[in-house]
């Protein structure tokens, strides 16, 4: 074998760090200035060729009026037309708000479905934790809230007197008609009364 044939053996690859950017700090900050200043050029020149198009549309689609030296019915002729030209336009905007509409209808629907290609979301399992009050409050305001919290203490307290007054007094009530019928005399009235 001659020197020229000779190859080292093929070491084991070294993994390449990134290479670092050939271009100074400096020179990114001229670049991105530059950059948005021709952004803000064509956003400018958009802006005027925009307006410019709506000129030229409203130029052909509504042509100046000539009102001047029309009688009454002609002047009734205009109106009229202007009428039934605002009439096209709305049904011309009804049918592209339609359009709008079916269209985020549309992108929505293939939004859900490129979600749900791209892998099922699997929602996690919670565990149930209980928190008294004053962790909780710990929790929510910090150290600073010392104080010891008793939620229980604005809750309502019923009794089972209550309870069972209250059921009395419905059985008391009863059914409506009996007590019409045990009142439909003169004595029944003058109970009421004495009572």
């Amino acid at each position: 074998m001659s020197d020229d044939d000779y190859r080292p053996p093929p070491m084991a690859s070294k993994p390449e760090a990134k290479p670092k950017c050939k271009i100074s700090a400096s020179r990114k900050l001229s670049l991105k200035i530059l950059l948005l200043a021709r952004a803000t050029e064509e956003l400018e020149a958009e802006k005027v060729a925009r307006e410019e198009e709506k000129v030229r549309y409203l130029g052909e689609k509504l042509p100046p009026l000539q009102l001047t030296g029309l009688d009454m019915g002609e002047l009734q002729q205009v109106c009229k037309e202007l009428h039934s030209q605002i009439d096209v336009v709305d049904e011309e905007r009804y049918d592209f708000e339609a359009k709008v509409i079916k269209n985020y209808r549309d992108i929505n629907e293939l939004n859900l479905k490129v979600q749900d290609l791209g892998g099922k979301f699997k929602k996690p399992a919670l565990r149930k934790v209980r928190v008294s009050a004053d962790e909780m409050m710990r929790a929510l305001f910090g150290s600073k809230n010392k104080e010891s919290v008793d939620l229980r203490a604005n809750l309502k307290s019923v009794k089972k007197e209550d309870i069972k007054q209250e059921k009395e007094l419905n059985m008391e009530v009863g059914d409506w008609r009996k007590n019409v019928e045990a009142m439909s005399d003169m004595k029944g009235r003058k109970k009421m009364f004495d009572a």
